[in-house]
This record gives C-alpha cells, sequence and structure tokens, in this order.
C-alpha cells in the first residue's frame, strides 16, 4: 500500500514576514510614504519650482517679505546676451540661468513704440522713475509683436509668500529637501562604514585592539558632536555643503560601532563560525561573508535613526550659521532668518514652515525606524514562521 504525503503550508523565507508586518504598520508606512515624497521633490524639485534658478535664489528687491499669497504684475524683459537653455539632466541637477530680468510693476502703457511701466515700490516715500523699453527690445525672443503684453507682462504669484531677501519661500523650501535628505543619505554612509569597520575589527579580533577601539568609540561618544563637527570643518578649511555632509557622518559612527561589536562578540562563538575557522576560511570571507549579514536588521535600523539625527544635527548647525552657508536653502538657516524677523508678521512663517518640515521629516523616519524595528524583531519573525 502506497503511502500519500499531504501537503503542509508552504514556508516561507523569513524577508516575506518582516515585509508583512512593516506593511501592516500603518504608522510606519505614513512614514515611508512621506520620505518617498520628500525623496521626489529633492530629484525632481528644479523641473517645477516656480523659481528654478540655481539655488532658488531670484530675488526681488522690492518684494521683501511678503506674506503667503501675495501676487504683483511683473515685466519681463529678455537679456541682453543669450544663455542657452540648459539640457534636462543639468537642469534636473543644478537649475538653470534665466534668460530675461523681471522687475515687479503697479502698471504699465504702450505709447507708440514705447512701454512705459510704473515701478513697484518698496519705499513708497522715494518713489522711482517709470522703465521703459522699447517693443523691439522687449520682443528679443518673440515673433508676434502684438502678442507683446501679453508675453512679457502676467501676474506672478507667491504662494508662501518671500523672505527678507526677496526669494520665494515655497520654492526653497521644496528645495531644502535636498539638503537634509542628502546629508542624510551621505552621514549614514559614512557612519555605517566607519562604524562597521572599527566595530568588526573590535568585535572580530578582541584582546588589546578591542581595547584600543572602546578607547576610541570612548573619546568620541564623550565629546559633543556639535564641538566635532566645528573642529572638522575648521581642519578642513571650509563650511561648504560638502564638509557639513562628511563632518555630520564622522561624528554619528560610534552607535553603529558599538552595536556591530557586540554582535560580533556573540556571532564568533557559534558552532557554525567554529566550523569555518576549522575549514581554513580567510578571515575577511568569514566576517563578510557569514557574520555581517547575520546584523541586516540591526544596522537598517540604526541607518534610520541616524538619518532622523542628521537632519537635526544639519538644521541645528545652520541655524548657528556653521553648517550649510548661503545662498543654498537649508531649513534650519530658513529658521534662523526667520528668527531674526521675529517681531514682524513675515517672520512667524519663516520660522513656521521649516520647522514644521523639519519635524514631519524627522517624525517619519522614527516612525519608519519603530517599524522597522518590530519588523525585524526575531521573536515575532519566529512566531510568525510557526503561525
Amino acid at each position: 500500500m502506497a503511502l500519500t504525503r499531504t501537503a503542509g503550508p508552504a514556508s516561507r523565507p523569513p524577508a516575506y514576514y518582516i515585509r508583512q508586518r512593516l506593511w501592516r504598520n500603518k504608522p510606519a508606512m505614513l512614514g515611508l510614504a512621506f520620505i518617498g515624497l520628500t525623496a521626489v521633490v529633492a530629484i525632481l524639485g528644479y523641473l517645477f519650482l516656480p523659481d528654478s534658478t540655481p539655488y532658488a535664489n531670484n530675488s526681488y528687491v522690492q518684494l521683501q517679505k511678503k506674506a503667503p499669497g501675495f501676487s504683483v504684475t511683473v515685466l519681463r524683459v529678455p537679456a541682453t546676451y543669450f544663455i542657452p537653455n540648459a539640457n534636462i539632466f543639468h537642469k534636473l541637477l543644478f537649475g538653470e540661468e534665466k534668460n530675461y530680468t523681471e522687475y515687479p510693476i503697479r502698471g504699465y502703457v504702450i505709447q507708440g513704440e514705447t512701454l512705459s511701466a510704473r515701478p513697484y515700490e518698496q519705499n513708497k516715500a522715494l518713489p522711482q522713475e517709470d522703465l521703459k523699453f522699447t517693443l523691439t527690445e522687449l520682443s528679443a525672443h518673440t515673433e508676434n509683436i502684438k502678442q507683446l503684453p501679453e508675453h512679457v507682462v502676467y501676474t506672478k504669484r507667491f504662494w508662501l509668500g518671500t523672505d527678507n531677501a526677496g526669494r520665494d519661500v515655497l520654492s526653497r523650501l521644496l528645495l531644502g529637501t535636498r539638503i537634509s535628505l542628502g546629508i542624510g543619505l551621505v552621514a549614514v554612509l559614512i557612519s555605517v562604514f566607519v562604524g562597521i569597520v572599527i566595530g568588526a575589527v573590535a568585535g572580530y579580533f578582541g584582546g588589546w585592539i578591542d581595547k584600543l577601539m572602546q578607547f576610541l568609540m570612548t573619546v568620541v561618544w564623550s565629546v559633543p558632536s556639535i564641538m566635532l563637527v566645528i573642529s572638522i570643518s575648521l581642519a578642513l578649511n571650509s563650511k561648504g555643503i560638502w564638509v557639513s555632509f562628511v563632518a555630520v557622518g564622522l561624528t554619528m559612527w560610534v552607535d553603529v560601532a558599538r552595536v556591530v561589536r557586540g554582535q560580533f562578540l556573540s556571532l564568533k562563538e557559534k558552532t557554525y563560525i567554529e566550523a569555518v575557522n576549522v575549514l581554513g576560511l580567510p578571515r575577511y570571507r568569514i566576517i563578510m561573508y557569514h557574520l555581517l549579514p547575520n546584523m541586516t536588521g540591526p544596522l537598517i535600523v540604526i541607518a534610520t535613526a541616524n538619518f532622523a539625527s542628521a537632519i537635526l544635527m544639519e538644521a541645528g548647525l545652520s541655524f548657528l550659521g556653521l553648517g550649510v552657508q548661503p545662498p543654498a536653502p537649508s531649513w534650519g538657516m530658513m529658521v534662523s532668518e526667520g528668527f531674526q524677523l521675529i517681531g514682524t508678521k513675515a517672520g512667524i512663517y519663516l520660522v513656521m514652515l521649516p520647522s514644521i518640515l523639519i519635524s514631519l521629516l524627522v517624525l517619519s523616519f522614527n516612525l519608519l525606524g519603530n517599524g522597522l524595528r518590530d519588523a525585524y524583531d526575531p521573536k515575532i519573525i519566529l512566531a510568525d514562521t510557526r503561525g
């Protein structure tokens, strides 16, 4: 009599249960969705920003500190020299210089071949002379002069107002996502790489090497992060964007190193590690292929937390003037500019808007980190696998 085997439930890899648990965690998925949205804005920002000039730095001196929703009539005058349009990749990365100059005006009149426009004065006690341009000058890049007024005169709206330099706040806020996500990504990559190297060396070799690495971790841990960033910036004699990225990354590797060291101390005593040692495998292969893959979960969780910490640190440094320098649009620097105008109506908006975005982005990373921590919990994964 032949025996038949009943088909049991198909076994699934642990990664399946990790994804399922993360998917069911609604706060974590909301955080991931917001992070994804900011990433899209950071990458494609220059393609749809109201101000697509480099660093969204096109300023209108006459339109300083305007409230959200402010609109004005603008006269667009072609430049005397022609700037070729940038290709899509150059615009995506660096923005695009404009082929014209814009003048805020209160009205215009066409008399014969001359267009006279009344400027929008910021200080009405010092009236300016009317702007006068010939139709030929205004039609430098227009074939049909009959469409000239519609082409060069239009209404410009600042949905979130302007800052103290007359720049569009919406454009700078959206472009600021590139700074925040960029510094978080670079800082996490640097901290993870340095932390893995130091933690792996300390945990695997032990002895005096472990004591030396622990001493290094303790020294770095005891120094305030902001002091380390200032020291690194002074050592590199620069306060540019990339120096800030690197400096923040070099102050956040201790957490990674401590976790990696502890995991190595535990895992290297396992039976399968003793087996590969007996087989005579090189140490780098043991570390790369048998130890590090077991730390994917903890490293992802730490990287997510470090991402949020790097965003906060960059905002704090920029607020103090030690991080990203003008004209780059940093949220921390925008808060600082608004703080200097805190007694005015515009100052309230300039402080609140970037502060809200910083809080939402940091909260999103924290929610995602909590979800990843629960999803990678080995006890829960084992329970799901058995169930």
